[in-house]
């Protein structure tokens, strides 16, 4: 099979590597997904376990992906079939979770232009009771905003590895890193008095920090744990095809575990400042009530009323907060849309521009119809989990609850069973370095997450256990 080992783009260094993969995982979940689950499972406690399963369950998986496509120098639709011939159908499932992931992403980074245009131009204050709801069903305003987040993704796209992904990982992650912590520290010194009662963000902190293990139960334990494993899904950019496809750029001189240790690192650093950058604050001004807010609500709802509260310097945090969200929105935008044109590159032996703009047009007619998914195309449905959706929340379902706990179980059988774990820590280990926590990975990879990810997979398709 002919593959595109002279053409391939390639990061020019593992820092630009490293930053454009912790740019793919720090991304809306670690944001909005992140501090609600610290705050509803025991904040420290969760903090612990997730910590744990970074360092073997999702260590196990990052370094997978990544010896994949270095070892392929493919994307995920034709590495697992260069892998095994009978698995190529892997690779598709692969494939097709960043297809559905990449307009309802789009949809979702329109709404953060808005709010960070709205907050720029002083109209911070604006966004009270009910704005959220009126600007998502209304027809134009978010289909807009929409195309123009999708064309910065697509620009950046078409710009190839080096100069467009690695050059804008180079300048945002950064970027985003400092304002992360700008916004930590004035969470955490501020405080505010409502009905005779003074909060301070310190004592918010406690909260999220401290581990709580009032009422925790076995199977209470069991839910922090399975809760800890799905965000792994969203920090890590694992079982997308994304990692894969940034392996398969990485110089083969380039020292993997090194590489994953940073991105592990990077993403869990970023992920507890997120806590600790909106758990303080939403307590400090909301009590606990407004702790248990989680995903759009949280972000575009919750927040303003925070900054709102906050005075005159509210709106100069709002526009931080929402630089910071778009930072992370655009750098996980660029790697999913990356992972498919890869795919049809590979595929169908596209050029890099003919790929983009396949791409581009296949997820700007799907977020088209996520924008009118809250107005003209607007319906109910309940999810196997019990949870009410409509279109944007059931694409969220079928790639993030079902095909990507699939593609992550076939991963591991695959490895831990047919190709044998030889395969991943030979190409880790090909330059003379030793792999290191060795033994744990081949544990890992045969036995304990392949369990763990049918029992995650059994949950989100409502089977009590």
């Amino acid at each position: 099979m002919e593959n595109n080992h002279t053409k391939r783009n390639t990061f020019t260094g593992s820092i630009g590597f490293v930053l454009a993969a912790a740019g793919s995982a720090v991304g809306l979940g670690n944001i909005w997904r992140f501090p609600y689950l610290a705050a509803k499972d025991g904040g420290g406690l969760f903090l612990v376990v997730y910590i744990a399963l970074a360092l073997t369950f999702g260590f196990t998986l990052l370094i997978t992906e990544i010896s994949i496509g270095r070892k392929t120098k493919q994307s995920p639709l034709t590495a697992y079939g260069a892998l095994h011939k009978k698995w190529k159908g892997l690779g598709i499932i692969s494939c097709l979770v960043p297809i559905i992931i990449l307009p309802y992403y789009c949809a979702i980074g329109g709404w953060v232009i808005k709010y960070l245009i709205m907050y720029l131009t002083g109209n911070g204050a604006a966004a009270g009771d009910g704005y959220f709801t009126g600007f998502i069903t209304s027809d134009a305003q978010p289909i807009i905003m929409m195309l123009i987040f999708l064309a910065a993704v697509a620009f950046i796209v078409f710009r190839g590895v080096d100069k467009g992904i690695e050059s804008l990982s180079k300048i945002l992650m950064p970027a985003l890193f400092v304002l992360v912590i700008v916004i930590t520290i004035f969470s955490l010194t501020i405080k505010h008095t409502e009905d005779g009662v003074t909060r301070t963000g310190l004592q918010g902190l406690a909260i999220y920090a401290i581990p709580n293990f009032k009422g925790i139960t076995v199977s209470k334990f069991l839910t922090v744990v399975l809760d800890a494993m799905g965000q792994l899904f969203f920090s890590l950019s694992v079982a997308m095809g994304i990692m894969i496809t940034y392996g398969s750029y990485v110089h083969d001189d380039a020292n993997i575990k090194t590489s994953v240790n940073q991105i592990e690192i990077f993403d869990t650093v970023v992920a507890f400042l997120a806590g600790a950058m909106i758990i303080p604050a939403v307590y400090t001004f909301t009590g606990t009530e407004g702790m248990a807010a989680s995903g759009p609500g949280l972000m575009f709802v919750t927040m303003p009323k925070v900054f709102m509260k906050m005075g005159k310097i509210g709106v100069f945090v709002g526009i931080l907060f929402f630089a910071m969200v778009l930072f992370a929105a655009l750098t996980s935008a660029v790697s999913i849309m990356e992972a498919v044109v890869s795919c049809f590159m590979d595929e169908f032996k596209l050029s890099r521009n003919k790929a983009t703009a396949l791409e581009t047009a296949i997820a700007l007619a799907a977020a088209v119809v996520v924008c009118l998914g809250y107005n003209h195309f607007y319906f109910e449905l309940k999810l196997p989990n019990g949870a009410t959706a409509q279109i944007l929340d059931i694409m969220d379902y079928a790639s993030n609850n079902i095909l990507m706990p699939v593609v992550a179980i076939a991963t591991c059988i695959l490895i831990g069973w047919v190709v044998k774990p030889k395969t991943v820590i030979d190409e880790v280990e090909r330059n003379g370095e030793k792999m290191g926590r060795k033994g744990l990975f081949v544990v890992m990879i045969k036995y304990v997450a392949p369990i763990m990810l049918v029992i995650l997979l059994l949950t989100s398709l409502g089977v009590s256990l």
